[in-house]
């Protein structure tokens, strides 16, 4: 079967394997990020937009994970637009990527665009790599079967890798982070009422998530729709830096299309179970 690939037993070694992949899809989104008249940018039925970037990422990214593991199916963001979604039962484990994460920044000239792949075993995201085409960075992320995880953050430029961890709530206040052009405001500030704030920081893409991994902000709560690909690479790298991504009722958020159109419910994502810490305050 293919979900025996020795490499499912060696998640440090596939991840390695995988910051090459994202990499080189960066490199595919660069192309057309420098010569946006080329990217054709168009509106889905939904409204929001989707360039040629996308769609040829996500193509390299597909071929590139079958070579490696070959059999494991992969959902992807363009894939699943155009209803071509596989089949994933018998299968433990599969892909789920997002090739560019943040079209919106990306067709603003924005630099908070991302290459999110995430490797999924029985709904939970167990490894992700997270790419940041325009200025280098990477976040990466694998848990042990103990459960414990390893996270780290490297530069392309400097060519500077640095394990990554969450941090505790600073007594003088949490750093919250924002959508910069989605989610219900009005349910941001409610749900801020039970904690200290200090400030909040907008940021695109799954960097909302990957700098709480990296113990330079503490809470992102994210009212309004998003999808699973959207999250599962950078939920990885939180998951493994030693945070948390919970729906509204504390419980950490599972993959595999559960809801329709792969919809997330809404979620926090966390440097601590803010769900546990509001039980005992109340």
């Amino acid at each position: 079967m293919p979900d025996n690939n020795k490499l499912f037993q060696n998640l440090g070694a596939l991840m390695n394997m995988v910051r090459r992949v994202a990499l080189e899809a960066g490199e595919i989104t660069l192309k057309y990020y420098d010569d946006m008249d080329a990217a054709c940018v168009q509106a889905k039925d939904d409204g929001s937009p989707v360039s040629l970037a996308d769609q040829e990422a996500e193509a390299f990214i597909q071929k590139a994970l079958e070579e490696i593991t070959p059999g494991v199916p992969m959902i992807g963001e363009e894939r699943a637009d155009a209803g071509k979604n596989p089949d994933l039962a018998g299968h433990e484990y599969f892909w789920l990527v997002d090739a560019l994460d943040g079209t919106r920044e990306f067709v603003s000239g924005g630099d908070d665009f991302t290459v999110n792949i995430a490797l999924i075993h029985k709904g939970d995201p167990v490894m992700g790599v997270v790419y940041v085409p325009v200025t280098g960075d990477l976040y990466a992320g694998h848990i042990f079967g103990d459960g414990t995880g390893k996270a780290l953050k490297w530069n392309q430029d400097s060519g500077k890798e640095k394990s990554i961890r969450v941090r505790r709530p600073p007594n003088e206040g949490l750093t919250v982070v924002a959508s910069m052009s989605h989610g219900s405001a009005e349910k941001l500030d409610k749900f801020l009422e039970g904690f200290k704030v200090r400030k909040v920081v907008k940021r695109g893409s799954s960097l909302k998530i990957c700098i709480i991994a990296e113990g330079k902000a503490d809470l992102y709560p994210r009212f309004g729709p998003t999808c699973e690909w959207d999250t599962a690479a950078a939920h990885a790298v939180l998951r493994a830096a030693g945070g948390f991504l919970m729906d509204c009722d504390g419980q950490a958020l599972r993959y595999g299309g559960l809801r329709e159109r792969y919809l997330n419910p809404e979620f926090i994502a966390s440097s601590f179970s803010w769900f546990d810490a509001r039980e005992d305050e109340g």
